[in-house]
């Protein structure tokens, strides 16, 4: 007997932005169909207004537990916790009632992928901003999903086509990512991309490492980082039977990883990362939470208040983090690192 696609929890997002809309088109497209079962962890008024907003013709069914859901054809299963007051929500701005329910989403999804409820989430984008005017203080979904875990070391891969590019940091000041390359962390980070990679259906993932500084520190004219920390990193992961390589230069690693030659690289800091991946077109990219003992992806893109309620929002990226999060649930974790 066939296995059944995968269950899969998709947050809202910020309701105040264009999450719900392209919820609503995504699922519509017959390209979806059997790659998922999905549940929308959200507000169901909210969903009523996207469909009216994108002109979707879907059906919505509320539930209250996952057992509940129908998964038929033309309809939408809407787990409904029911936190918005549409008459007081400020739609296309920064508003602190949005951000509530934005973790609320995120929590009850969370909660469901713990529980073994479901196989994995796909969340839309959310506001730091009002995030933090709701008294949650965190520096987005990473720092978020890593305390509901309690999975302090979590990371951010960036998938964009052939491309995928993880971070030893992300959300600090350029000042204290530096001081964060330190073998340890980078040794942690190359499993973690190591044990990704294989659940993305690559057996013998090829890493590849950048370097901190210009030229990867041209041997030390630039800095000495790469041979103090990078390369002792490196000689560990290979030690542990990774196939892991460089340091490169930043400027050309990204590059070569598009090209083929390495299936995965790892960025020092956020931006080094995040313009190589986002060049390719954040409307394909999609973000990926590593470290955390559920999977979670997400879009690469924010809450594009300019155009909610608009119905003109792109679904491209949360199409593309459905499929992946659908691929990876369908290759389980494996048994050890390497």
């Amino acid at each position: 007997m066939p296995s059944l696609p995968p269950l899969l929890a998709l947050t809202l997002g910020d309701p105040a932005g264009t999450g719900p809309e392209i919820i609503a088109k995504a699922l519509a497209l017959p390209e979806l169909a059997g790659v998922c079962r999905p549940i929308v962890v959200g507000d169901l008024g909210v969903m009523q207004r996207a469909l009216a907003y994108t002109g979707v013709s879907l059906r919505l069914h509320a539930i209250s537990d996952v057992s509940e859901a129908r998964f038929e054809e033309g309809c939408l299963d809407v787990l409904n916790l029911a936190n918005v007051d549409l008459a007081r929500l400020q739609l296309g701005k920064v508003d602190p009632l949005a951000g509530k329910a934005a973790y609320e989403y995120v929590r009850c999804a969370t909660e469901l992928a713990l529980a073994g409820k479901v196989a994995g989430i796909v969340t839309s984008a959310i506001s730091k901003a009002a995030l933090n005017q709701a008294g949650y203080h965190y520096d987005g979904h990473t720092g978020l999903l890593a305390e509901l875990c309690k999975a302090p070391g979590a990371t951010m891969m960036l998938v964009a086509e052939t491309l995928r590019v993880s971070h030893v940091s992300t959300h600090v000041s350029l000042r204290q990512a530096i001081d964060r390359v330190r073998p340890e962390r980078i040794l942690k980070v190359l499993r973690l991309t190591h044990e990704a990679v294989r659940r993305m259906g690559v057996d013998t993932p090829r890493l590849a490492v950048a370097g901190l500084n210009p030229h990867a520190g041209e041997g030390g004219l630039f800095g000495d980082d790469e041979e103090k920390f990078i390369a002792p990193a490196i000689a560990q992961a290979r030690a542990e039977g990774l196939d892991a390589r460089g340091p490169f230069p930043g400027d050309t690693v990204f590059f070569r990883a598009l090209q083929g030659e390495f299936d995965a690289a790892v960025a020092m800091y956020h931006d080094q990362g995040h313009v190589a991946a986002k060049m390719l077109g954040i409307w394909r990219g999609v973000n990926v939470t590593l470290g955390l003992p559920i999977i979670r992806t997400s879009v690469e893109h924010g809450t594009n208040y300019d155009m909610a309620g608009t119905g003109r929002s792109d679904p491209r990226s949360l199409v593309c983090a459905i499929k992946l999060a659908a691929t990876m649930a369908a290759n389980p974790a494996p048994s050890s690192s390497v």
